[in-house]
């Protein structure tokens, strides 16, 4: 339990480093995994939602930084 606490802890501050950061990239990764998984959750497949999410996020938040 104090594991699983200590890594969601780790994974939000990391999260938000990279919006204040601006790295549109890993912000759109890590943003697509979440919500990829949440919805993954809901179809029974969570794995498999995070890494599609993670994919899609990322190369949303490559084109974001490419354009602005």
């Amino acid at each position: 339990m104090i594991k699983t606490r200590v890594m969601r802890m780790l994974a939000g501050l990391t999260l938000i480093a990279m919006v204040t950061a601006g790295c549109g990239t890993m912000t759109g990764a890590a943003v697509g995994a979440g919500s990829g998984a949440a919805i993954g959750a809901g179809t029974g497949n969570t794995k498999k939602g995070a890494l599609i999410g993670t994919g899609v996020g990322a190369a949303a938040g490559a084109i974001y930084d490419v354009t602005h």
